[in-house]
C-alpha cells in the first residue's frame, strides 16, 4: 500500500524505468555493462516504492497517551524552552527519519487542532541544532482536555524538499490518522508538559502510530 503523496512520482518514476530500460537494451552492446545498469535502474525503483509506502498501524486510541507520529529513531531528549507557541520550558522528544523510513506523519493525540502554521527556511542537515528553528517546518498543536496541547513539528533536511501537513485549525482529528507526509528525509520534534512520563530512551526507534512515547498520570 502507498501513501497518495507518491501515486504521482511513483508513475512518473515508472515511465521513465521503462524508457531508460528500453534505451539501454537498444544501445549498449556491452551484456554484462547492460545487465548492470537495468539492476541499478530497477533498484532505484524500488527504493522510490519503499519511500512512500504505507502499511496500515494498529492505533489503540487513549486519550492519556502520546504516540509515536512517525518511524525513526529518537535523537533528542531534553527540556527546552518551545519559543513559537508555549514561550516556556517543554519536553523535546526528536525522532529523525532516514530515507528507509515510513515517512507518513500521524497524529499523536486525538483532540482539536489549535494551532498550523508553515514556515520556510533553509535546508540544514535534519540532525542539526538550529534546524527545528531555521529549516523549512510546519508547527502543529493539537489540544484535548486529557493531556491540554501537544506540539508537534515537520522539520525538511538537507534532502527533504516538501512537507505535507493535512492539519487545519480548529478542526477534530484521531490519533494515529494521516497528518502529513515528509517527502526524502527529516525529523519531528514533540513538544510535551514537563510532568510526562517518557516511555523512550535515546536511539530506540519507535514506529509510527503504534509506540507510546509519552503518558500523562493523573495521578501524579
Amino acid at each position: 500500500m502507498f501513501h497518495k503523496e507518491g501515486y504521482t512520482i511513483i508513475i512518473i518514476s515508472m515511465v521513465i524505468l521503462v524508457l531508460l530500460i528500453f534505451l539501454t537494451d537498444a544501445l549498449l552492446d556491452i551484456e554484462w555493462l547492460r545487465k548492470l545498469i537495468m539492476i541499478i535502474l530497477v533498484l532505484f525503483y524500488v527504493l522510490i516504492l519503499q519511500f512512500f509506502r504505507n502499511p496500515k498501524r494498529n492505533t489503540i486510541e487513549n486519550l492519556h497517551q502520546i504516540i509515536a507520529p512517525v518511524d525513526g529513531k529518537v535523537v533528542v531528549i531534553e527540556e527546552v524552552v518551545e519559543k513559537e507557541f508555549f514561550k516556556d520550558k517543554r519536553r523535546q522528544i526528536s525522532i529523525f527519519m532516514s530515507p528507509l523510513n515510513v515517512h507518513v506523519t500521524r497524529y499523536p493525540i486525538s483532540g482539536k487542532v489549535v494551532f498550523s502554521k508553515y514556515h520556510p527556511g533553509k535546508y540544514l542537515v535534519a540532525w542539526h541544532p538550529k534546524s527545528s528553528e531555521e529549516n523549512e517546518r510546519t508547527t502543529i498543536v493539537v489540544e484535548n482536555d486529557t493531556v491540554g496541547k501537544i506540539l508537534y513539528r515537520q522539520i525538511a533536511g538537507a534532502v527533504a524538499r516538501r512537507i505535507v501537513n493535512y492539519a487545519t485549525e480548529s478542526e477534530t482529528v484521531v490519533q494515529g490518522k494521516d497528518a502529513g507526509f515528509i517527502k526524502f528525509g527529516s525529523r519531528i520534534d514533540i513538544f510535551l508538559p514537563l510532568d510526562m512520563k517518557v516511555n523512550v530512551s535515546l536511539n530506540d526507534k519507535p514506529i509510527g502510530g503504534e509506540t507510546v512515547i509519552a503518558e500523562y498520570n493523573a495521578n501524579a
